[in-house]
């Protein structure tokens, strides 16, 4: 006959305390995640900066390209006319690239068994 053991725990001691252990390893777990996501996000900080700034000048840098380019053809033809080529012409550009865009993204997101056109 087995004896009963006083230091012997329950089966609902032993499962609450399982519960307490996944529930503390979770929160380690998530305090760790945390703590490395604020980590890299303080290294990469002042290169998102240091991109933002870039992306500015470098959309300033364009404006002033074509406003250059209007100036340069307004003394060939009338600036209402140079306006229009100019515009015409980084319009075309903008469509043809976002068709490239497009295509390209498309033919990404296409299941690898249909077959190319």
């Amino acid at each position: 006959m087995a004896s009963i053991d006083p230091d012997d725990e329950s089966i609902g001691t032993l499962f609450a305390r399982l519960v307490e252990d996944g529930k503390s390893y979770g929160r380690a777990e998530f305090d760790y995640y945390r703590m490395l996501a604020a980590e890299r996000l303080a290294l990469a900080r002042n290169g998102i900066i240091a991109g933002v700034v870039a992306a500015m000048l470098g959309f300033a840098t364009l404006v002033g390209l074509i406003v250059g380019m209007i100036f340069s053809l307004s003394f060939i033809m009338p600036p209402g006319f140079a306006t229009m080529l100019v515009i015409g012409l980084c319009g075309g550009g903008i469509y043809g690239l976002a068709i490239f865009a497009r295509n390209r993204i498309m033919a990404a997101l296409r299941p690898r068994d249909e077959k190319q056109p």
